[in-house]
């Protein structure tokens, strides 16, 4: 009886040559920053790991009418107006 021995393709000892010798395109991946700010209004909310070297939020947990019980109306590029206008309504 004759026994083959197993060829182990990806385990712990050979995962950083497999991925270095079959990788054919290394230089298209974006760039990874670690520690990347969240900012609202200025204001640094938290710190992540992103592509980006900054993220931006214009609405979040402690701005969101919902949370802060307040009526707020967030319009960006004048979409209320351009409803109203369409329909002929008055404010």
């Amino acid at each position: 009886m004759v026994y083959e021995k197993h060829v182990k393709h990806l385990n712990t000892q050979n995962v950083k040559t497999f991925i270095l010798k079959n990788m054919p395109k290394s230089h298209i991946h974006p760039t990874w920053f670690l520690n990347t700010p969240v900012l609202c209004e200025g204001k640094t909310l938290c710190y992540t790991n992103s592509t980006k070297t900054q993220l931006q939020l214009d609405v979040w947990l402690g701005n969101h009418s919902f949370y802060t019980n307040s009526q707020i109306l967030v319009d960006s590029e004048g979409r209320v107006e351009k409803f109203l206008k369409k329909y002929k309504w008055k404010q």
